[in-house]
C-alpha cells in the first residue's frame, strides 16, 4: 500500500520499524527455522547455532523495507540497493533495442551490484507502462564483471513513460543467484518505485539512461531502491565526489 508523505509537515515525524519479510522468502525462513529447531532437539548444539545464524540471514535477505520515493516527473530512481560499480556508454541490449525498445544509439549504463547482504527487492526507476519484459537464460559468472551483462541469466524491462520516454533496466544473475522472479507482466501500469521483481541471492541491476541524461550517482556510491536519485531526465551535467 502506498502512502503520500509530505516533506513540509509541521511537527511531523516517523518511527523506525522492523522491515517485513517478503512473501517469497517466508517459506525459506520457515524451512530454515524448522531445521534449526530439529538440530537443537537432536542435541546438535554447534549445528543448531550455525542454523540459527543462517535463519537470521535468510530473514534479513528477504526483508522488504518501506521506501519513500521522490515523485518529481524528471527523476530516474535507483531500481536496486547496492554499490554503483560501473558507469559506461554501451549499445542497448539487443533484446530490448530497436524501434519498439530503447533504440540503437549508445546509452549510459549504470550498474548496481547487490551483495548477499543487500535488500534484493527491485523497483521500477520511473512510472509508466511496462512495454517489454524479456527473460534470457545464461551463465552465472560474477555479476560484478562487465561480461555478465551479455552472458549471465538476466531479465530486461522497458518502461514507457506518459511522455513516450523509455527507460530500460535489467536484472542479472550472479555467482550464487539462481532465480530471477518478476512480480509484474507486460502492459502493467507502474508507479515510480513500485516493486517489480526479486533476485535470489546476490546479483546486479543495470539501468539504461536516455541520450542527454547523465548519472547523478558516482562510482562507489551506495544506492537504495526506490529512494536514491540515479539521474534527472535531460540533465547532461555530471557530478563530482570524493571518497572519504
Amino acid at each position: 500500500m502506498s502512502t503520500t508523505i509530505s516533506s513540509n509537515r509541521p511537527g511531523g515525524g516517523i518511527k523506525w520499524r522492523w522491515p517485513s519479510i517478503h512473501p517469497e522468502g517466508r517459506k525459506f525462513l520457515l524451512i530454515a527455522a524448522i531445521v534449526t529447531v530439529c538440530f537443537w532437539l537432536l542435541g546438535w548444539e554447534i549445528a543448531g547455532w550455525l542454523m540459527a545464524g543462517i535463519t537470521a540471514w535468510v530473514g534479513a535477505f528477504f526483508r522488504d523495507p518501506v521506501r519513500v520515493t521522490p515523485t518529481s516527473a524528471d527523476l530516474v530512481i535507483a531500481p536496486a540497493d547496492g554499490l554503483v560499480t560501473q558507469i559506461a556508454e554501451v549499445p542497448p541490449p539487443p533484446e530490448i533495442a530497436g524501434a519498439d525498445g530503447l533504440g540503437d544509439a549508445p546509452m549510459l549504463r549504470v550498474s548496481i551490484f547487490m551483495s548477499v547482504f543487500d535488500v534484493h527487492i527491485n523497483r521500477t526507476p520511473v512510472a509508466g507502462t511496462l512495454r517489454k519484459l524479456v527473460y534470457i537464460p545464461g551463465k552465472f559468472v560474477n555479476a560484478d564483471l562487465d561480461k555478465a551483462s551479455e552472458e549471465n541469466e538476466r531479465q530486461h524491462f522497458v518502461v514507457e513513460r506518459a511522455d513516450g520516454v523509455r527507460i530500460g533496466f535489467t536484472q542479472i544473475g550472479g555467482l550464487v543467484a539462481r532465480r530471477i522472479m518478476p512480480f509484474v507482466s507486460m502492459g502493467t501500469e507502474l508507479a515510480t518505485g513500485q516493486r517489480v521483481g526479486l533476485i535470489r541471492f546476490g546479483s546486479r541491476v543495470d539501468v539504461y539512461l536516455p541520450q542527454g541524461t547523465a548519472p547523478q550517482v558516482l562510482l562507489g556510491q551506495r544506492t537504495l531502491a526506490g529512494e536514491t536519485i540515479v539521474a534527472r531526465l535531460g540533465k547532461g551535467d555530471t557530478i563530482d565526489g570524493i571518497g572519504q
